[in-house]
């Protein structure tokens, strides 16, 4: 795909101190094309109640809900960072690969840019789960930010 067809850039990024990384990458990138750039934040992690009662449940929604408007306010801390307000932000819940690959077609991405963590050597190798999954199912073109957390 040449750069100047590449009008559309979905950068995905975790809640972790990294994630600045992958965003500048992708922003740089987005920017060099002048495409546009749309954050996205995949909620994975939601506690499993086995318990039938409505208090439970409700507590739940309330984590879910305080957690969700915590992420929007990391996805705004970015974009503020990068200097951009023109930057679409987006919090998806589901499984990682999937919502990141689903999402791209979605709003038609033309590159998908991820982080590869890297806590080790053995680490530098082989990716993490999410970063192979997707380099495997994805048919749009990919970019890996390699992100290393340990120097031994």
């Amino acid at each position: 795909m040449e750069a100047s067809k590449i009008k559309k850039v979905l950068i995905a990024i975790d809640y972790d101190k990294t994630a600045e990384i992958v965003a500048e990458a992708g922003y740089a990138m987005a920017k060099a094309m002048n495409a546009e750039i749309t954050l996205l934040h995949v909620l994975y992690e939601r506690p499993n109640y086995y318990i039938e009662s409505p208090a439970v449940y409700e507590y739940q929604i309330g984590y879910i809900e305080n957690l969700k408007v915590s992420l929007q306010n990391f996805l705004n801390e970015t974009k503020k960072h990068l200097g951009d307000v023109s930057i679409d932000t987006m919090i998806k819940d589901g499984e990682i690969a999937e919502t990141i690959l689903y999402t791209a077609k979605e709003i038609g991405a033309d590159i998908i840019v991820i982080g590869a963590h890297s806590r080790n050597w053995f680490d530098n190798i082989i990716m993490g789960n999410d970063a192979k999954a997707i380099l495997k199912r994805t048919t749009i073109p990919l970019f890996i930010v390699p992100i290393v957390t340990d120097k031994k």
